[in-house]
């Protein structure tokens, strides 16, 4: 059977948010919200979180993932990309004798994260030939008709050639939506991740929300203490209609 694992990337020195990835978000560390889920998920033979940090570290051990090394810090600056750090994971654990299959990069931001779509986008790159899924989800506005701000402080359209064209006229847009991306490690492939090897697993709007800026952390609390009272909603009328 084909081995699975999950790779979270955590370290400690994040700026704008201070100590974020262990932050408490609505009750829990929000790191806990990613390990969780993709323990509950039920489709990786290891949930790993990268991290340079002690703290971090022993949150996640108790949480339930496992920490076979504490990332190098060479590894750990605000230059290192997730690809480097999961590529260091996959060798680290591979010159133990571990090899993979899949692989699925989480991050430690996503507190909307549902195991439903790491089922779904497993199931898709099982079948397929696509290299990597991950998690997408539409734009709110067509971006044919954004535009920008010069160094004069007027505006400046991206495209203006779609400025009086309709909305449902324009191509819809997509963006990344943050959470997770799986990959096919037997495999290699030159595109960018947004590219022809890739087929994206697309979520509702209102399960995404960045987490990068004071402003952020407090919409996405907003967002999900709306969503955990529209559950308990939910559950209260089916309980009721028994």
């Amino acid at each position: 059977m084909a081995k699975s694992i999950a790779i979270i990337p955590a370290r400690g020195g994040s700026k704008r948010i201070l100590r974020k990835n262990i932050k408490e978000f609505c009750g829990k560390p929000l790191i806990a919200y990613s390990i969780e889920k993709t323990l509950e998920s039920k489709l990786f033979d290891k949930v790993i979180v990268s991290t340079d940090d002690d703290v971090i570290a022993n949150i996640a051990k108790k949480l339930g993932a496992e920490i076979p090394f504490i990332r190098p810090q060479n590894l750990s600056d605000d230059f290192t990309t997730i690809e480097d750090v999961v590529k260091h994971a996959i060798e680290w654990l591979k010159a133990k004798g571990e090899t993979f299959e899949f692989e699925c990069t989480v991050y430690a931001t996503a507190p909307f994260l549902q195991s439903k779509y790491l089922i779904e986008g497993y199931n898709i790159l099982k079948k397929s030939t696509a290299i990597h899924v991950f998690s997408a989800t539409s734009m709110p506005f067509p971006i044919q008709r954004t535009f920008k701000i010069n160094n004069k402080g007027r505006c400046e359209m991206f495209t203006p050639q779609f400025y009086k064209a309709r909305s449902q006229d324009l191509d819809e847009a997509y963006q990344d939506a943050g959470q997770f991306y799986w990959t096919k490690l037997d495999k290699i492939s030159n595109e960018i991740m947004f590219g022809k090897d890739s087929i994206p697993v697309i979520l509702p709007r209102h399960l995404v929300q960045d987490i990068d800026t004071p402003e952020d952390w407090q919409q996405a609390e907003l967002m999900y203490k709306v969503l955990q009272k529209n559950k308990y909603i939910l559950k209260t009328e089916e309980n009721e209609n028994r």
